[in-house]
């Protein structure tokens, strides 16, 4: 994973396309969303401020992808912000890419002000998150009956 660099998504909007593929097949295209949809969204997000991306390449190579976004979930709204649309190419998978945008993401959130930050996951993906410091708070919200998990964004200032 050395050999990566990770950029802010408006700093290197060559990528968008690519993620925007990538968001709309695995999580858009089902409820007939249109693509241009996506890439709309995506060429809106901001360096310094939410929306924003982040997005691990080599050179010109995409590996991967993660968002911070107001909501990620209509069904909780009084959550924000969320980690979103963590994406990482399946040749790169199980090397700390997923890990390293994670936690990117997790420290733009304090960056902005944000002492915690939550994502949601199909529930099979729920061990993965626990084992990395997400706490799961809910669980079967929605009709894809998906986890919530929260993080804190940096350390425990009580006392």
């Amino acid at each position: 994973m050395t050999d990566l660099t990770f950029s802010n998504l408006a700093a290197r909007p060559e990528f968008i396309g690519t993620i925007a593929d990538r968001m709309w097949h695995a999580w858009w295209k089902e409820s007939g969303a249109p693509l241009a949809a996506v890439l709309g969204h995506l060429r809106e997000f901001k360096t310094d401020a939410i929306p924003l991306g982040l997005v691990a390449h080599r050179e010109d190579e995409f590996v991967g992808s993660a968002l911070l976004i107001d909501n990620d979930l209509d069904d909780r709204p009084q959550y924000s912000p969320w980690l979103a649309a963590l994406w990482v190419e399946p040749e790169a998978r199980s090397r700390g890419v997923a890990v390293e945008l994670s936690e990117r993401i997790v420290a733009e959130a304090a960056a902005l002000g944000h002492d915690k930050i939550y994502l949601c996951a199909v529930p099979e993906k729920a061990a993965y998150y626990a084992a990395r410091g997400w706490s799961e708070i809910e669980r079967e919200v929605g009709p894809h009956e998906l986890v919530v998990f929260v993080k804190a964004t940096g350390p425990s200032t009580a006392a």
